[in-house]
């Protein structure tokens, strides 16, 4: 009987500079790379511009909008229906799901 693998480290994924060597292809590896981000980067109880989540996530990676669209189609992100406004998510929800309205 075989144990199941130990799930890499996400700094695996970033180079000594601290940025993304690439976004991963695999879901898994790429989902557990996402909840890393969305912990490291953004606070639960804060609300973000789309403006200050780009500016987190260029800091690790010149395609933050790729990032940005994962973490919401994730659940790890909730932004309103007019994509102002930016949560994270406690643990994640359903795919690309809206927040009605951020205070």
């Amino acid at each position: 009987m075989t144990l199941p693998a130990e799930p890499r480290p996400v700094a695996d994924l970033f180079s000594t500079d601290g940025r993304l060597k690439a976004i991963p292809r695999r879901p898994a590896r790429r989902e557990q790379l996402l909840a890393h981000l969305a912990a490291t980067l953004f606070e639960p109880a804060r609300t973000y511009s789309e403006r200050e989540v780009n500016e987190a996530l260029s800091t690790v990676h010149d395609d933050f909008p790729a990032l940005r669209r994962y973490l919401v189609t994730g659940g790890l992100l909730s932004r309103t229906k007019d994509g102002s406004a930016y949560r994270r998510q406690q643990r994640p929800g359903s795919p690309g799901g809206a927040i009605p309205s951020v205070a």
